[in-house]
């Protein structure tokens, strides 16, 4: 089912310490609405769920996904989502939800060369969002202990849950590559049929074999993947539409359409997360955080935090340091503290 044109997307930030860049929103309270939203929503981190409860469904752009009890999630950074239970439940579904910087958590257990260390889908567009316990009882498993270490918090657990958390990062990795695998046979049969014909399926279909302004997030992950990886340097708009071969206006429909923002103000927003981290980890002066992030003026860098954060640097780093020390061992959120309980 498509969702509506005029859908929103939200853009969810959470901050992950440093020292354990992982945050559990988990109990009986995490019960999700039934309620099918208006808008998606997406994170600046990977998310793994855990269906405790009741079933439901998942909504990406264009794909409705049922779930039940015993199913997990896996949601990479940037793909807009939303989970509502099925509407007239005799019980709303309940769930754990788990938030990890995969390359920070993992920076000494696994290497850098790793094939989409950061578990983007649109280099696996078979992937599967949702595993079910029954075919994936590892998964199920592991993220059980996990939750389980982090609820406690019993002596060592987070050295338990690092090790836990690394199988099963590894175990879904290893679910990913196997969907890789089925995607490039199925590409290979597909060119294997239009050398033998010479006609593409889309021009079988009667189409130019273009992309459509119905485009899925897969169309301008190329766009995402550079932002992330060189969101310090000094690049144009029209670069990146040239990494998704379309025209500059075209690519900024395009996405806007999809992420529901411009593509220089989701430059920024990347920008300015990166930048909260060093904030919080760093002893960096705001003006070499704010240069080192990619904005060229100080100025520039402390209008665009405030208008995303609804304060300014200083105030955020205050905050977070007192934050800190009353809680030395706690997981913290950037922005709206609502996200740390389910939506109504």
């Amino acid at each position: 089912m498509a969702k509506p044109t005029n859908t929103i997307t939200e853009y969810r930030n959470y901050y992950l310490p440093p020292h354990f860049p992982a945050l559990l929103l988990s109990g009986d309270h995490w019960r999700i609405s039934d309620k099918q939203r208006d808008r998606l929503h997406f994170h600046n981190c990977l998310e793994i769920g855990i269906c405790h409860a009741g079933s439901g469904f998942m909504e990406f752009y264009g794909e409705t996904c049922p779930f039940q009890e015993g199913d997990i999630t896996i949601i990479p950074q940037n793909v807009p989502h939303s989970t509502y239970s099925t509407p007239g439940a005799s019980s709303l579904s309940l769930w754990s939800y788990l938030f990890i910087d995969p390359k920070e958590f993992f920076r000494h257990s696994l290497p850098s060369t790793w094939k989409n260390y950061e578990l983007q889908p649109y280099a696996f567009q078979n992937f599967k969002y949702l595993l079910s316990r029954e075919r994936y009882p590892e998964v199920w498993q592991l993220l059980t202990l996990i939750i389980k270490e982090l609820r406690e918090q019993k002596l060592g657990y987070q050295f338990a849950a690092r090790g836990l958390m690394l199988s099963l990062y590894i175990e879904i990795y290893r679910i990913q590559s196997q969907e890789e695998e089925v995607r490039e046979e199925k590409e290979g049969n597909k060119r294997e049929r239009e050398e033998q014909y010479g006609r593409t399926e889309e021009e079988e279909k009667g189409g130019g074999g273009g992309f459509s302004d119905a485009a899925s997030p897969l169309s301008i992950a190329p766009a995402l993947d550079y932002i992330e990886k060189n969101y310090m340097k000094q690049f144009s708009i029209e670069f990146l539409a040239d990494l998704c071969h379309w025209s500059p206006t075209h690519f900024r429909r395009i996405f806007h359409s999809i992420m529901r923002i411009s593509p220089l103000n989701y430059l920024n927003n990347t920008r300015i997360q990166k930048s909260c981290s060093l904030l919080c980890s760093t002893e960096e002066s705001i003006l070499s955080i704010s240069e080192a992030v990619g904005f060229q003026s100080v100025s520039s860098y402390n209008r665009y935090f405030y208008r995303l954060m609804s304060q300014s640097p200083r105030e955020y780093r205050r905050q977070m340091l007192q934050s800190d020390k009353q809680q030395a061992q706690s997981m913290s959120i950037l922005e709206f503290s609502g996200w740390m309980y389910p939506e109504p």
